[in-house]
This record gives structure tokens, sequence and C-alpha cells, in this order.
């Protein structure tokens, strides 16, 4: 492929070329019948070519890659094009913007739990990812989901998880792509932060371990974990500073100081406050050892979507909307964020 990426020989490259700086990857990788939800939202009908023209207008805005290292796409929109006719992986490219794509099948009931999933996926998947190299992806992406609940997540739920990932990542790495390896604990529910943090950090501290039994190189994946937060239910919310103090802590102890990064899930967090969360863990006067950025889809696109509603003519400022995020979080992920300048705030 002719494009700008032509340096990122490696996939140590790749993954630091994703948590660059003030930038962070786009999650345009909705499932149809979850682009179908979103669609319907505005009362669009959720037709192969709005899909099209929706991702066509956030790919296209201007300036988009200042703040966007990286796109990931479902495998309908890897495989479509720009209204002019360009490929969207080679449209990408040409901005300096890595395309990335979705492998999982998606979460299914966990045989023997219940109320719990096993993500899906790993039958065919080299061939797949084989394909999608030579479609223009230079990572993927495999998302496991974690509920909490009473005695829930179960240690069998998690490991079962944590195998996952690591064959998916094993098989990523051995065809040329970065793995983003999302285990997610889920902020739905009464609980509070802290045992978020407990069920995070058990969580964290088995798919590394299975990463390493599978003989993953740490310095070539990336890491898309949810936040320590309050269940959303929760009376108790805490706040953007503690939410940074025990994301962080939870981190350090579960995390390798040779992670290249770590790209945050927004996991039903607003817009405004996935932004805040993450600035308040960048302004904070001790660093951590990895770089944290994000990988947001609703919390990057909910208000440019709003803006769209389908018509022509609201292109331009659904794109100027959905920079401003982009924008936003760029700065969140330096820590020089500012909720004045927030519309949403």
């Amino acid at each position: 492929m002719g494009d700008t990426l032509s340096s990122l020989e490696t996939l140590e490259d790749v993954a630091k070329a994703v948590v660059a700086p003030g930038k962070g990857i786009l999650a345009a990788d909705e499932s149809t019948g979850t682009i179908e939800k979103r669609l319907s939202g505005i009362d669009v009908p959720s037709t192969e070519e709005n899909r099209r023209a929706y991702r066509d207008l956030l790919f296209t805005a201007p300036g988009v890659e200042e703040h966007i290292s990286g796109v990931i796409l479902f495998d309908e929109t890897l495989r479509q094009k720009s209204a002019d006719g360009t490929p969207f992986p080679e449209l990408l490219a040409s901005k300096g913007t890595i395309p990335g794509i979705k492998v999982d099948k998606g979460a299914k009931a966990l045989a023997g739990a219940p109320g719990e999933t096993v993500t899906e996926g790993l039958d065919g998947l080299r061939d797949r990812l084989a394909e999608y190299r030579g479609l223009g992806a230079r990572f993927a992406k495999w998302r496991a989901v974690l509920a909490i609940g009473e005695g829930l997540p179960s240690d069998y739920c998690i490991d079962a998880n944590a195998h996952a990932l690591a064959r998916y990542a094993a098989l990523c790495v051995e065809q040329d792509l970065v793995p983003i390896v999302e285990p997610e604990v889920l902020m739905d529910g009464e609980h509070t932060i802290d045992v978020c943090a407990e069920a995070t950090e058990k969580t964290l501290t088995r798919v590394f371990e299975a990463l390493a039994l599978h003989r993953v190189p740490i310095p070539q994946i990336l890491l898309k974990p949810n936040m320590v937060i309050s269940g959303g239910s929760c009376a108790d919310q805490a706040d953007a500073s503690e939410v940074a103090r025990q994301t962080v802590a939870c981190f350090r102890k579960t995390l390798p100081d040779n992670l290249p990064g770590v790209v945050f899930l927004s996991g039903g967090q607003s817009e405004a406050e996935a932004t805040r969360n993450l600035n308040a863990m960048n302004a904070a006067s001790e660093k951590p050892p990895w770089p944290l950025s994000f990988s947001y889809g609703r919390a990057l696109q909910a208000s440019a979507l709003k803006a769209w509603r389908g018509k022509p003519e609201n292109v331009e400022s659904a794109q100027q909307t959905f920079l401003t995020r982009a924008r936003l979080n760029g700065a969140a992920a330096l820590g020089t964020y500012a909720s004045d300048d927030d519309p949403q705030a």
C-alpha cells in the first residue's frame, strides 16, 4: 500500500504510533446490529449505503489525523470505499491514520456459568487475519466481556476469556498485526469503585499470565481495558480524581512496564466523563510508565451522530462536532484538557 505508514516496519513501531502523544483510536467497529441501533436513534435506516456514508463522514473529517492515530473497522467497513472510490483502509493510511479491524465474533453465553459470557471467533481466525492484513489492516481487536455481580466474574469466566484473548493475540503476532487485547469489566450494576478495582485487578492478572503462557511478546501488543469506576447504578459515584487514582494503582499492580500503551474503552461513560477521567490520569503529578490514551466509540461519536441525522447538508457540522471531541480527548491524553472548552461538560 503506497501510504504514509510505510515507515512502520515492526509491530513495535505500529503499537508506539497508535499511542503517539495527544492521539488515540476511533472505534468505528460497531457490528451491523449495533450500528443499526445507533442509526435508529436518529431515525436513519441501517442500509449499507447509510453505514458507509456515516463512516465516510468520520474518516474524511479535515485534520482528523491530528488527534486520531488509528481507526478500528468492522469487516464490512474494511471493504467499503469513500465517496471518491478510495478504499477506506487506503484513505486512512494516506492521512497517516492506522487502519485496524475487529476480529472477534461476539460474546456468547458461557456454558455452565449463568450470566457470564465468553467471546468466540477463534475458528478460522488465522486465515481471516491473513486476509485482513492483505486488505490493509495493521492491528486487530478482540473484546472479552466480564460482568460484576454476586460471585461474578467467576474464575472460570476470567480464565476462559483470558485464554481466548491470548490465543487471539498469538495469532495476530504471527500474522504481522498488533493485537489490541480488550478485557472489559462492565460498569453495569450497583457495585462500588472498590469492587470494580478488585475485579479488574484479578482479570488483568489472569490475562497477562495467559499472554505469557502463549508466548505473546508484550512490546508488540496494546491493552484496551475499562477504567476502574463506580457501577452505573451505584449511589456513590467516584469522581475523576478517585477514578484516576484507583485505575493507575490497579495498573501498577498488574501491567508489565514494557507494555507500549493503554487505550481505554469508554464503557458507557458519557462523552465528557470519559474525557475528564482520562485527563485526570494524565494530569497527575506522578506519571505511570505507559502512555494512557483512548479507544472510544460512543464517547467520540454520540454528538456527531446527532448532528448528522443522515442529512448531507449536516455533514460539515457533524464533522466539526466529531473533531471537537477528538481534539478534547487528544488533550486529555496529554493531561491538558479544560472542561471550559467542552460543550458536553
